[in-house]
Parts: structure tokens; C-alpha cells; sequence
């Protein structure tokens, strides 16, 4: 479909369901990876739209009917999410489905050192997104109309399982501790187990902040969101404070007390505090895991990249960080 066609096909449609009256502009917006992600203009009203990709896609991937029933579901809940305007499967329209949602005029904070803001906003902003994460969790997802969105129960078992069957799978040299978590780990699963709502991937420039204020106004990218165990999600954020900067997204090594960033324990406390349990017992379980699933995520893009079908143009960096990350997710592991 061609972009004109695209357009025009578009405009039709919005109009068509009362939410433009006039000609649109497009933007392709930056953000989510997987889901290209448009800003629509039609005079002073403003919307985003996110769809599948084209072309063939495994039949789990790319979920944007997924991520539009939770944000609809979470709709006047404690988390705040863009409203929901209109999901569309006719894939006549676009060429693929997609869904209509409000657009967020806030900030999106992608360098989590938070540079440019004193010390005070930056504490602000941390406890900001360690409530909102705590919010998600304490959720009543039966009340919300989610029971079925995901299996209860199991989740470390299922992941540790699936993601090892995906890093064997490529039949490319695995880096020496991605092997040694894949043996560790299914012999180290927490016996506890819980079920809550959980985001998936949420991480700071997953947020969007108010213009002025440091409080969360929206939160997206819900496309890896299901039922599962939540310190799975809580930890996964926390490895920010075991990877450098030099290597992936992290903020190990800053000078935290200077810049009003918690550190990795006093964040713990701040989670704990919200939520109403300690959560310290499997700390390094829960570090080690989720290395290992990022570790195991940038393996398989290095199998794509080595196949020359890897869709990011830093593919092949990505994929050599592997082995780094899985190598602090065994330190991670031998920690008591």
C-alpha cells in the first residue's frame, strides 16, 4: 500500500467514524520497536495510531489488539493509560489492523540518568514510576475483564523454558554463561508463585510525563503485557542498575546520591513499602532471569542479523552484547 493510499484510506475511515471532519497529516513517531507508531493531525485534534507491521508475523507477535483491550480495560483505573478511540481489523483499510488512541502531550524521558533536571525532579520522577509499577500490580485483574488474558501460574517455569528453547534454536555459538543460566535457573525457580496483571517492558521511556510536573500521565507500549508473577516485571526494570550505560540502557556506576537517583536498594524499599511485602528473598534469581531473557532476546537478533534479516539497523551490536549481559546475569546468580 502506498503511502498516499495509506493516507487517503485513513482519513476516509476516521471520518467515517466521526473522530476528523477535515484533512489529516501523518507522522511516523520513534519509540515502539515492533508496532510502527503514527501521530495523526487534523487541525487542532491530535491522535496516535499503532499497527502491525506488514508482511508475515508469528501468529503471537505484534499483538495490537492485545495491547488496545488492556489499555481499554485499565480505562479510569490507578494507572493512568491513553484513552482508546477505535480498533480497526479490517485490514482493507491500512493494510494491516491497528488502533486509535488519544495522544499524550507529555515528556518521554529516554536517557535514565535524566540529564538537564536537578537532583529533586529526578528523585520525583524514580518514585513516580516505582508507584506506577506498584499500581499495576495491585490491580484486580478478574474485576478488570482480564482472566483470560494470560495462563496463572507457572510464569518463570514457562519463560525459562520458552526462551532456552529460542536461544538452542538458532544454531549459533552460545555464549559460555547464557549456557550456564539456561542449567541454573530451572533448578532455582521460586516455589512461591502470583499472578497479577504485568506490563512487560516497563521502563522509563515506556512512560509519558506530565509537560511540568513529574507525574506519570500515560503509560504505553503494552504489546508484552499478560498475567504473570510481578516480580518479574519489577526486577526486569531494575536491571538498570546492574548494566553500564557503555552497554545497554543502564545506569550502573553513576553517582547516584549527587544526581537524587535511588539506588538499586533504596528502590527495592520504595516497591516494598507500596506494595506491602518484602520481595528481597530471590533478588538474585530475579536479576539472574531477566539478563538471561534480554540476553537470550539479543541472541536471537543476532541469529537474524547473521541471516541478514534483522530489521534494526544496529542488529549485529545488539546481538554482540548478548554474552555481556548474560555474563552479569551469572554474576547475578552466584550472589547469596
Amino acid at each position: 500500500m502506498t503511502n498516499v493510499s495509506f493516507q487517503e484510506s485513513l482519513e476516509h475511515y476516521l471520518k467515517d467514524i466521526g473522530l476528523v471532519n477535515g484533512p489529516i497529516e501523518l507522522s511516523q513517531l520513534t519509540g515502539g520497536q515492533s508496532n510502527p507508531t503514527y501521530k495523526i493531525s487534523s487541525g487542532n485534534d491530535h491522535f496516535v495510531l499503532r499497527k502491525k507491521p506488514a508482511g508475515v508475523l508469528l501468529p503471537s507477535a505484534h499483538a495490537v489488539d492485545r495491547e488496545y483491550r488492556v489499555m481499554k480495560a485499565l480505562a479510569n483505573s490507578a494507572v493512568p493509560v491513553p484513552k482508546m478511540l477505535a480498533y480497526c481489523e479490517d485490514e482493507n483499510v491500512i493494510g494491516t489492523a491497528f488502533f486509535i488512541m488519544e495522544f499524550l502531550d507529555g515528556r518521554v524521558f529516554i536517557d535514565q540518568s535524566l540529564p538537564g533536571l536537578s537532583a529533586d525532579e529526578r528523585s520525583a520522577i524514580y518514585c513516580e514510576m516505582n508507584k506506577t509499577i506498584a499500581a499495576i500490580h495491585q490491580l484486580d485483574y478478574v474485576a478488570l475483564g482480564l482472566e483470560s488474558f494470560g495462563k496463572p501460574g507457572n510464569y518463570f517455569s514457562r519463560q525459562v523454558a520458552r526462551w532456552s528453547r529460542q536461544v538452542r534454536e538458532a544454531n549459533i555459538p552460545i555464549p559460555d554463561s547464557l549456557n550456564k543460566l539456561m542449567d541454573w535457573l530451572p533448578e532455582h525457580i521460586p516455589s512461591e508463585d502470583e499472578t497479577t496483571l504485568i506490563h512487560g517492558d516497563f521502563r522509563m521511556d515506556n512512560l509519558v510525563f506530565h509537560q511540568s510536573e513529574t507525574r506519570v500521565i500515560g503509560v504505553l507500549d503494552w504489546e508484552l503485557s499478560t498475567l504473570g508473577n510481578p516480580l518479574a516485571d519489577f526486577s526486569y526494570q531494575c536491571m538498570a542498575w546492574r548494566i553500564p550505560p557503555s552497554l545497554w540502557r543502564g545506569i550502573a556506576g553513576l553517582e547516584f546520591s549527587s544526581l537524587g537517583i535511588p539506588s538499586e536498594s533504596e528502590y527495592i524499599a520504595m516497591y516494598e513499602k507500596q506494595i506491602g511485602r518484602p520481595v528481597l528473598e530471590h533478588w538474585p534469581f530475579l536479576m539472574a532471569y531477566n539478563l538471561f531473557r534480554i540476553a537470550a532476546i539479543l541472541h536471537g537478533i543476532a541469529k537474524r542479523a547473521m541471516d541478514g534479516n534483522a530489521n534494526a539497523s544496529d542488529a549485529v551490536e545488539n546481538g554482540e552484547k548478548a554474552g555481556a549481559l548474560a555474563d552479569i546475569g551469572w554474576a547475578c546468580a552466584q550472589q547469596k
